[in-house]
């Protein structure tokens, strides 16, 4: 089963569920699709779409999942990492209304560069990253709290 989440940003990400779509009518995708679109209204004969659940329903949701595809929240990587899932990150881009800003390029380019997903920056490339994800080892996610931690406590003890 392939989890699709897009979180629960107030900006559609219809983009992305429209691109699987074509997927499952090109035969690429074979397995079901779920999906927690947030707050995107998207319909398809193709996908269950939810808008959102629990999080003990969504926990479950990626517990059981071959594979996670995301948007580009910090969130919803870290708790496909947590579950040790394959996961594909598509970074919802301001210039399509889908966000404020760009933030997540930089999220999912962090994260890919780190060896922990694998990232896709243009819809015509979700195939093969699909693909891809057939090979793709999943990396135990290592936090790095400690250093974050002590970068916050040195800027406040400058103060």
């Amino acid at each position: 089963m392939i989890l699709v989440t897009l979180g629960t940003q107030d900006k559609s990400f219809d983009r992305l569920l429209k691109q699987i779509d074509k997927l499952i009518d090109d035969k690429v995708i074979k397995d079901k699709v779920i999906v927690q679109a947030g707050l995107t209204k998207y319909k398809s004969n193709n996908m269950e779409i939810f808008s959102l659940v629990t999080p003990k329903e969504l926990d479950s949701l990626i517990s059981n999942c071959d594979l996670l595809i995301t948007h580009g929240g910090v969130g919803s990587i870290l708790t496909g990492l947590k579950h040790g899932k394959k996961i594909i990150a598509v970074p919802r881009l301001s210039k399509y209304g889908e966000h404020n800003n760009d933030h997540q390029l930089q999220l999912v380019d962090k994260f890919s560069k780190e060896g922990y997903i694998i990232p896709c920056y243009e819809m015509n490339k979700l195939s093969s990253c699909i693909e891809s994800s057939q090979n793709f080892s999943v990396k135990k996610y290592k936090s790095n709290n400690y250093n974050f931690t002590k970068l916050i406590k040195g800027y406040i003890d400058s103060i």
